[in-house]
């Protein structure tokens, strides 16, 4: 066994048991899948948290990060000497903002396999015939969408891009150049390659970005209420 399909096997069939579960309970593929991802998203939701409270911290300490940029620009082994001692100073992991999407990527290699082949991680007969129901305007769900799914992937990707991108803020011109084309690069190959996947994986991607869309914009919600109370506490403070 190759250490390609070993790897693919220790994600898919752990995966395949909770898909099995879901499908017991719920009798219908596609809204197993739904549940599924949201059950997924819910998981890994704290490293989600994590992630933006690592941006925040990142956004507040860039005069600083520039600042050591801008000294230590002849000496690369100092700047990042420096760069490290400030980031543990204020507690900051600059990893952790790729943590979620490194979890994220062995979990959408493994529903590959299992979505496409479900019978070699999934022991239950009666998934045979549920990986190929029908799902709204989907005939089968082990075979590609052509238009429909691949589109809504890429525009749930590319809004969950933009959204996170404004709130990031401005920052290093050069970084925010490669966010701006990543941001226009990525939806396009999102439905290039939905249009190549079965069509339950491009079914998870699509429920997966809108959960993330959704939770962004919880996330600001509550950030922006925290800041208006913070401002009224301090207006009411003046005031006395």
């Amino acid at each position: 066994m190759s250490r390609r399909i070993l790897m693919t096997k220790i994600v898919a069939v752990p995966l395949g048991y909770i898909l099995n579960a879901l499908y017991s309970f719920i009798d219908n593929y596609g809204i197993a899948i739904i549940v599924f991802t949201i059950l997924i998203r819910l998981i890994i939701l704290p490293l989600y948290a994590a992630q933006l409270r690592s941006t925040t911290q990142m956004q507040a300490v860039q005069p600083k990060i520039k600042e050591i940029q801008t000294k230590y620009a002849k000496d690369p082994e100092m700047m990042n000497m420096k760069l490290q001692e400030l980031y543990k100073e204020e507690k900051i992991s600059p990893a952790m903002g790729c943590l979620p999407l490194l979890i994220q990527l062995p979990i959408i290699w493994g529903l590959f396999g299992l979505l496409r082949n479900p019978m070699d991680y999934i022991s239950n007969s009666d998934m045979v015939l549920a990986a190929h129901e029908s799902f709204l305007w989907v005939k089968d769900l082990s075979q590609p969408d052509l238009w429909l799914l691949p589109i809504l992937a890429g525009a749930a990707t590319f809004i969950s891009m933009k959204i996170t991108q404004s709130s990031a803020g401005s920052g290093n011109a050069a970084a925010m150049g490669s966010m701006k084309a990543m941001q226009y690069f990525m939806p396009i190959m999102i439905v290039w390659m939905g249009r190549t996947l079965p069509a339950g994986l491009c079914l998870y991607w699509v429920i997966s970005y809108i959960f993330q869309i959704v939770q962004t914009k919880v996330t600001q919600l509550i950030k922006k209420n925290k800041t208006d109370k913070k401002g009224k506490k301090k207006k009411s403070a003046k005031s006395v």
